[in-house]
């Protein structure tokens, strides 16, 4: 298969989609079963139901990735029943998917976490040893921008560093997420999660520019597999997370990933009172686009 590899994670149970819908949410009662019962990858919130998903393999398909990994929970099938039943090389749009499932440990009861779920994903993919890959969350609208620069950079790892000031949500959901620290050559050197206000200001560059992780890299396969496989328990959220194991990553290997400055939203969907909104972009951006 001739183009780039990514891998998208959709594996985790969704459990803030899934927690009861507010009076003040108005969808159809077809999306809320959506979001109750599917990955919400797979809500239809495009024309005609199309599933979230279908509009980031499309964006991945115009950045250039042909051999796509999807990260699956062993509890749902819905991507699966949707884009293909076999293992490996379902054929979509042009596009080669395959599966990963995450397995869930003995003794847990969900997934545990984003780093175990692309550590089960490359050791499914031991073809991939050798080569780079990008990876994401099912559950953001990247651009072909961001996919594509992940494709085609230079550098041995890399990330999208999204400008916090570019994100369009709500002030007290953008003040959580992760922010980005790096040295003066633009290496990454931290990723803080639920910064306080001393941190957001302590890593803000001398161009006002705030920079917070929205998880999307590229990684050398061989280079970030042995921290995947070895990152610990996050003591906060109890799993085993991806920036956990990319910091340390970058802390064996100094300058080892490079972080690309982008201003520009995200659409997520994350909760059930992302739905509307998140429709509304696709019809505003994706109003003509035929797969």
């Amino acid at each position: 298969m001739v183009g780039g590899k990514l891998v998208i994670l959709a594996g985790g149970i969704s459990s803030r989609m899934k927690k009861p819908a507010g009076s003040e949410i108005k969808v159809e009662e077809v999306l809320i079963n959506d979001a109750n019962l599917k990955a919400k990858s797979m809500i239809g919130v495009g024309k005609n139901h199309r599933p979230f998903l279908d509009y980031l393999l499309y964006n991945s398909r115009q950045a250039g990735y042909a051999d796509i990994l999807i990260v699956i929970g062993e509890k749902d099938d819905s991507i699966r029943d949707y884009y293909g039943k076999k293992d490996r090389d379902n054929e979509f749009h042009g596009l080669s998917i395959s599966y990963a499932t995450q397995r869930i440990p003995p003794g847990k009861d969900k997934p545990i976490g984003t780093a175990d779920a692309l550590y089960q994903g490359l050791s499914f993919k031991t073809e991939w040893h050798g080569t780079r890959f990008t990876v994401c969350n099912s559950d953001n609208l990247y651009s072909v921008k961001a996919l594509r620069v992940m494709l085609q950079h230079d550098y041995k790892n890399a990330m999208i560093d999204y400008n916090r000031d570019a994100l369009q949500f709500e002030r007290n959901r953008i003040e959580k997420f992760a922010v980005t620290s790096k040295d003066d050559k633009g290496f990454l050197t931290d990723i803080i999660e639920k910064p306080s206000e001393n941190q957001i200001e302590a890593v803000r560059g001398k161009d006002a520019f705030i920079g917070v992780s929205m998880n999307i890299f590229g990684f050398q396969y061989d280079l970030i597999y042995p921290f995947l496989k070895k990152v610990p328990f996050n003591p906060v959220s109890n799993e085993k997370e991806l920036p956990d194991a990319v910091k340390m990553m970058i802390d064996a290997r100094p300058k080892s990933l490079f972080a690309f400055p982008l201003s520009e939203h995200v659409p997520d969907l994350t909760s059930k009172s992302d739905i509307l909104p998140v429709r509304q972009y696709l019809e505003t951006h994706f109003a003509d686009t035929t797969f």
